[in-house]
């Protein structure tokens, strides 16, 4: 297991005591992290249901009119989404989608289907690739290749290397399972035009898209510009319920709706999630800039933190954050450091990290994601610091 498995709390019940084992430290876990009064971020599924109703009824009224009727198979509050995100991305049209899986299977089919070319390049860490059950080629019958397996982002001389046509280049920013890692401007300019030069299109997976505008110094629009088709997620970032968006052409966004519609995505009513969305949008989009900003920070005091305490090797990647999202790998048992974060939060109140993962990328080593959200603005250097050596001192 890894953290790139969505940092999911809820195990597969599989029946055997194997499972129930998990479902008990699953609910150790939730109890130590909702006791905490100091954190880096609140994970979305810490808060209770009620804890989430409550906090979405304190937002609905400040971006939706509650006197409103309610939507009907993706009009009203989810019209009004789409053109919200349509106009943050510079793009003519954007449709809602239940899921994110979805809204990229769509997006690369009906690219395929216009450019004659069911190939697509694209990372092996990519979200399709880790996470989704080889759907794109099980359910749409997409072919992938990759330009490169380092676990880095694409380059231009990668793309013009490849020795074999491809319809679309899907790009993810920031690339999760590398550790959260962009390319510079520069790079991504360059990555798009080799791309442009071998006649494929540009399909950004742009789940995190949102917090990209610090590294790249340019607006959203502006980076969405490089692309053809956008994709980003209403929760990974904007702490929305769920739900995603596809940005592109008109013509292109009409057509991902009839798909939306033949993949089961064609829902009822889905005014929780657009109202949450825009509540995303309208309160925690333009304080993403300072999570970016306070993450290098406490990245530079987690760094000075293992160097004190003496730990033989540590990494944190990257040394500067791309987002306000990266890694820590230590030397130690995934479980030894599982039980140390756990002991800290539950004895301290005090949560520097969360569940830690095995990673094969360093053997011997264990890895854990670090986010820097609003409750992680009000640690200091120091705090990052003292919180570190308490961490410390629990281990063997």
């Amino acid at each position: 297991m890894s953290p790139a498995k969505e940092n999911s709390e809820r195990p597969v019940d599989t029946g055997d005591e194997n499972a129930s084992d998990e479902k008990r430290r699953t609910a150790r876990r939730l109890a130590a992290w909702r006791s905490v009064e100091r954190t880096l971020a609140r994970g979305p599924h810490v808060p209770t249901i009620g804890e989430h109703w409550a906090r979405l009824t304190e937002v609905a009224g400040t971006v939706a009119d509650l006197s409103g009727d309610v939507d009907l198979y993706g009009d009203g509050v989810v019209a009004e989404l789409e053109a919200k995100v349509a106009g943050l991305l510079g793009k003519e049209a954007a449709a809602f989608f239940p899921t994110g899986t979805m809204a990229q299977q769509v997006a690369l089919r009906c690219w395929a289907g216009r450019t004659g070319n069911s190939t697509v390049a694209l990372h092996p860490l990519g979200h399709p690739e880790v996470h989704e059950r080889e759907a794109l080629t099980t359910v749409s019958g997409l072919r992938t290749v990759h330009p490169t397996t380092e676990p880095r982002q694409i380059t231009a001389a990668e793309v013009h290397g490849l020795d074999e046509p491809f319809g679309t280049l899907m790009l993810e920013l920031p690339l999760r399972d590398a550790g959260y890692v962009l390319p510079t401007w520069e790079e991504l300019e360059e990555v798009c035009e080799a791309a442009r030069a071998r006649e494929a299109v540009i399909h950004f997976d742009g789940a995190r898209l949102w917090e990209c505008t610090t590294r790249f110094g340019r607006p959203l629009h502006e980076i969405a510009d490089l692309a053809d088709s956008v994709y980003v997620s209403f929760y990974k970032s904007l702490g929305g319920l769920s739900g995603a968006a596809l940005a592109g052409p008109q013509s292109f966004v009409d057509e991902a709706r009839a798909w939306r519609h033949r993949y089961g995505g064609q829902v009822f009513h889905q005014y929780p999630q657009a109202i949450a969305a825009l509540a995303g949008l309208e309160h925690e989009l333009p304080r993403l800039p300072d999570y970016v900003a306070h993450a290098r920070v406490v990245a530079t005091a987690l760094r000075e933190g293992l160097a004190d305490a003496g730990i033989p090797w540590a990494r944190v990647h990257p040394e500067e954050p791309h987002t306000h999202q990266f890694r820590v790998l230590l030397p130690y048992d995934a479980e030894v450091l599982t039980e140390a974060a756990l002991t800290q939060a539950e004895e301290t109140k005090v949560q520097l990290f969360g569940r830690w993962w095995p990673t094969s990328q360093v053997p011997g080593c264990a890895v854990t994601e670090v986010t820097v959200a609003a409750a992680g603005l009000e640690w200091s250097p120091d705090d990052v610091r003292a919180a570190v050596a308490d961490f410390v001192r629990r281990l063997p």
